[in-house]
């Protein structure tokens, strides 16, 4: 599956290697306390005990509440040292998906894939997100969040040209294109805090 967006809105400033960008670790959350919170208490209403999990993108923490129990959590991201600091994950794996869309896993494998504030750097998101979709179990889902942060020599073009409201627009057009069902956004504006966006999408049950 394609998105009808230009090839060029989705290249960056900074083309050079994903690897070498993120080979130095940033032990350091992305979003404030606020904006943590608001995510967190997302996971505590959607997520369940006994969950199969996929944090992908991962990095330093996960933002899980502690109360949940999974069964599993895995990560996927770009930097090792991070993962193996992250308390969260059970198991983390090294892998770009910019180099390599389809994810490093059986089909339906996973309850939930998360992908924290990290939507933006996507170079490949239909493809990507469409194989989100294959390791979903049915009825699984695909929760993605975002703030107004990002860095931005990795960010994707269209995305450094567009509002907060846009950018959830383009992400909701992601899951269209990779025919997720029971697409819903969320939106929470803060004040002082960091904005958060949440868009999430549910694999159907076949």
């Amino acid at each position: 599956m394609k998105s009808n967006l230009p090839k060029e809105f989705f290249q960056r400033h900074d083309e050079s290697s994903d690897f070498q960008f993120y080979s130095f670790p940033r032990k350091v959350v992305h979003i404030d306390d606020g904006a943590i919170a608001v995510l967190r208490e997302h996971y505590a209403r959607t997520l369940k005990d006994g969950d199969v999990i996929l944090d992908m993108m991962s990095s330093w923490r996960s933002h899980l509440p502690e109360s949940l129990k999974p069964e599993r959590v895995y990560g996927l991201g770009m930097n090792a040292e991070e993962m193996a600091d992250n308390p969260q994950l059970d198991v983390f794996v090294v892998h770009s998906l910019n180099d390599t869309p389809n994810l490093p896993y059986e089909s339906a494998q996973f309850d939930a894939v998360l992908c924290a504030v990290s939507v933006q750097y996507l170079t490949n998101p239909i493809a990507v997100f469409s194989d989100v979709k294959r390791v979903l179990k049915p009825g699984g889902s695909f929760i993605v969040s975002f703030s107004n942060r990002c860095f931005p020599t990795k960010a994707i073009g269209v995305w450094l040209n567009m509002t907060d409201m846009q950018h959830v627009s383009l992400v909701a057009s992601y899951f269209e294109a990779a025919q997720f069902g029971n697409i819903q956004t969320a939106l929470h504006t803060q004040g002082k805090h960091d904005p958060m966006f949440i868009v999430s999408g549910q694999k159907s049950v076949e």
